[in-house]
């Protein structure tokens, strides 16, 4: 690729963004950091404990985030970053790393439904195929509201933003987002 890029995908949780980044990694053969993936590692390190120590693993995995973003951007390479970011926290972290490094963002921000956010969040929890260490069972009141909201504002930080509605998942054109994709690169 001539023109580094940095994809990020953002957006409540639930809303398909780990699988959406997945997909645009294998077709551009991108390295895909995902902020659940790192705590999922810290928990099978460091134990699985309550919600508090699910606030502090995510605050960690978080630093080795942008650690991780910072080290393949000073490599010269493009990449995909995922994870549920708040403007408040994150737009910041991006506009310090394309000052140090220059690159073009695409957003894209993952939106659903509120009601059917939240129905997929408690379905996910009880499934058993979530990691146990974020104990979703004991988050649905904390995350009720953020839930049935159904997106995120994306971050202040230069580059287009795509909103990608996951309502139905069967119903995303991919092609278009790659076509996308491709137009950037």
């Amino acid at each position: 690729m001539d023109n580094k890029i940095i994809i990020v995908i953002s957006g409540p949780p639930c809303t398909g963004k780990t699988t959406l980044g997945n997909k645009i990694a294998e077709q551009f053969d991108l390295p895909f950091v995902s902020k659940d993936d790192i705590k999922e590692l810290l928990f099978d390190s460091l134990g699985i404990k309550d919600r508090e120590w699910s606030r502090q693993l995510g605050i960690s995995s978080y630093r080795l985030l942008y650690y991780f973003v910072e080290a393949i951007l000073r490599a010269g390479n493009s990449l995909i970053v995922e994870s549920n970011f708040q403007d408040e926290y994150d737009s910041a972290q991006f506009q310090n790393l394309m000052k140090n490094y220059g690159f073009t963002t695409l957003q894209i921000q993952c939106k659903t439904k509120g009601e059917v956010l939240f129905e997929r969040f408690k379905k996910r929890s009880e499934s058993g195929e979530r990691h146990p260490g974020h104990v979703d069972h004991l988050n649905y009141s904390e995350f009720e509201e953020s839930l049935l909201k159904g997106s995120y504002k994306p971050l202040e930080i230069e580059g287009e933003v795509i909103y990608i509605d996951t309502t139905d998942f069967k119903e995303i054109d991919y092609n278009n987002l790659f076509n996308k994709i491709y137009s950037l690169i």
